[in-house]
């Protein structure tokens, strides 16, 4: 044990040689922008708080950042930042794990314009097959958001944003590009308003040969076709109705056979300003993944469909704020697996005050699930923050929430246990921020509990099914900071997570315990450079911790070029240094084979 706290010792100090130089320099350079330091979030509150103002550990992926780092997946923009690890299955699509603080990937809750994804027969959700040109930012909400959110926010939330509507036009935008492994990407959209109506319409679609699963074995390729919509009209009064659909289709090859799949959120909302401190607003949202396997010795097809009616309302009082509302949602399962149950409904109440009483902050929460499938849940929040000057905050958290069993959990033929009980934890947090004109930082140290884990054991009967056997201790350090000098953007992340099944004493399976990311961005005039580098150290793929996969370091380079009034170019190189990795292996020990080394050079025309 004093070997990992001399490892996260060590790493922490060469944290701080790194970040340095950037503060003198901080403290000399130009004024940036304080919205880009200090963003609006409201992944966190249910209501819009600059991030200092959160009381959280938040990351946000702005627009600027995904449009720099240019990536051919989510998962790539995702590793690395700060409390965040991925287990991939190969590369381009190929099926991936999202672990917030070292829960499961069940755990991290995935959220598309307040609309929540997942699949309700596997549990997480498909990161792999979203498209990262889709959205214009995300925001990263680490720590347990059962009060806000209900089932599966245990380590975190992950909201993407899709593209806002800009003033005037119609404003079009176009893009096309190729590279490695026969790569090809086209896209292309329209945003405006008009009147009070304002519209963003875009299209996406990528494909690629693919690279080999694991070695020897032929290239697996990989198609991604997405489509997005949003109108939103605002009436004299202040009244605004809007709706959004966004839908991703394909066709992902692996090494045993291949899967068609959709993913799909449509949502229709209106919100009416009932008084000058009252807004109400009701969203009417479904969302859809479907996988349908083939070309292998088990196919099957999946279809998971959650419809949800969500109000809430928002109360100000003075520098105070109520947020409080109901929520009906119901999952339906259908497929090649006959489930004994096919549906279940969830009703839940919340509510949430943010209290400010400068320099002491107050935010409170409460919720209650009810679920026709698994009973009922109390999930509640607190948190406190003390302002100590008009740059640092200290904060202090308690939380608790629970992951759901899903239907393969408690109905699947033959070994499906419907006595399961939901996973809960509670987690305690204290953190402190620094917030200045030019740059930030923020560091954060955490503990989380998990109890009834959802295990296969075997039963009585000498049977193999789920049941709520394990607990489980995630201990964790996180520092993060960024700032803006003069025409160089600097972040930069690291995590030191410690997550211990306390039957064993083991690491959980696949999660890295040491991570670091660095980015860095210079403008200079018409030509931009930057690059990303992302360092993990081993993680092990088996339970028995017998099992090592080693750590790895990839650097991903990248330029751009504004050649023409509205036209640009942008060539990244992804593991420029071809570094042979993976993150998860097959049962028989073979490694699921990350790509090597891979350009992309696109060409663009508009403003995106």
């Amino acid at each position: 044990m004093k070997t990992k706290y001399h490892l996260a010792a060590q790493g922490l100090a060469a944290f701080g040689l790194v970040a340095l130089p950037v503060t003198i320099q901080a403290q000399t350079s130009v004024t940036p922008s304080a919205q880009e330091l200090n963003p609006l979030v409201v992944t966190a509150t249910l209501a819009p708080r600059t991030a200092d103002e959160t009381l959280s550990s938040v990351t946000v992926l702005d627009e600027a950042t995904l449009r720099r780092q240019d990536p051919t997946s989510l998962t790539e923009v995702l590793r690395g930042q700060p409390g965040v690890d991925v287990s991939s299955r190969g590369s381009f699509g190929k099926e991936s794990s999202v672990y917030l603080r070292g829960t499961g990937s069940e755990s991290a809750a995935l959220m598309i314009d307040g609309i929540r994804l997942r699949s309700a027969t596997a549990g997480g959700a498909a990161w792999h097959y979203l498209d990262p040109r889709m959205f214009e930012r995300g925001e990263i909400v680490r720590g347990p958001r059962g009060s806000q959110y209900g089932a599966d926010a245990v380590g975190g939330v992950v909201q993407l944003f899709t593209r806002e509507s800009e003033e005037g036009g119609p404003h079009p935008w176009v893009s096309a590009g190729a590279g490695s492994f026969d790569s090809r990407r086209l896209s292309a959209g329209l945003t405006g308003s008009v009147g009070g109506t304002r519209y963003s319409f875009a299209g996406s679609h990528f494909a690629t040969d693919g690279t080999p699963v694991r070695r020897g074995h032929e290239d697996r390729g990989y198609d991604n076709t997405s489509a997005l919509a949003r109108i939103a009209h605002t009436f004299d009064d202040g009244a605004e109705v809007g709706v959004l659909a966004l839908r991703a289709r394909g066709n992902n090859e692996f090494d045993s056979g291949e899967s068609d799949f959709v993913q799909q959120v449509a949502g229709i909302y209106g919100e009416l300003p009932v008084t000058e401190q009252w807004t109400s607003r009701l969203t009417l949202s479904e969302a859809r993944d479907e996988l349908d396997t083939f070309n292998t010795d088990f196919p099957s097809i999946f279809d998971t469909r959650t419809q949800t009616a969500r109000w809430q309302n928002t109360l100000s009082f003075g520098l105070h704020e109520l947020v409080a509302g109901a929520e009906y949602s119901e999952d339906r399962v259908s497929g090649s697996t006959d489930f004994d149950v096919s549906s279940r409904d969830n009703a839940a109440i919340f509510a949430q005050g943010l209290l400010d009483f400068s320099p002491v902050a107050l935010q409170a929460g409460l919720r209650y699930d009810d679920n026709e499938a698994y009973g009922d849940e109390v999930t509640g929040s607190l948190a406190l923050g003390y302002d100590v000057d008009g740059s640092h905050t200290l904060r202090a958290s308690y939380g608790t929430a629970f992951r759901a069993p899903t239907f393969n959990d408690l109905y699947w033929p033959g070994s499906g246990n419907p006595e399961l009980d939901p996973e809960t934890s509670g987690t305690v947090e204290m953190g402190v921020r620094g917030q200045y004109r030019r740059w930030y930082w923020d560091l954060a140290a955490y503990q989380t509990d998990l109890e009834n884990m959802i295990d296969w054991a075997p039963t009585e009967s000498g049977m193999w099914a789920p049941q709520n056997v394990a607990e489980a201790r995630i201990r964790g350090i996180e520092l993060s900071g960024g700032a803006e000098i003069d025409d160089w953007t600097v972040a930069a992340a690291l995590t030191w997570t410690d997550p211990e099944d306390r039957e064993t004493g083991n690491r959980l399976r696949r999660r890295a315990s040491q991570s670091a990311r660095f980015d860095v961005d210079r403008e200079l005039g018409d030509w931009s450079l930057g690059g990303s580098w992302v360092v993990q150290n081993h993680r092990y793929d088996d339970e028995a911790n017998q099992d090592r996969i080693g750590g790895f370091g990839l650097l991903n380079l990248r330029a751009g070029w504004e050649f023409a009034p509205l036209w640009s170019a942008r060539l990244t190189l992804e593991n420029a240094l071809d570094k042979e990795y993976a993150t998860a292996r097959f049962s028989n020990g073979d490694d699921y084979l990350s790509a090597g080394r891979a350009a992309f050079l696109s060409v663009s025309y508009g403003a995106q």
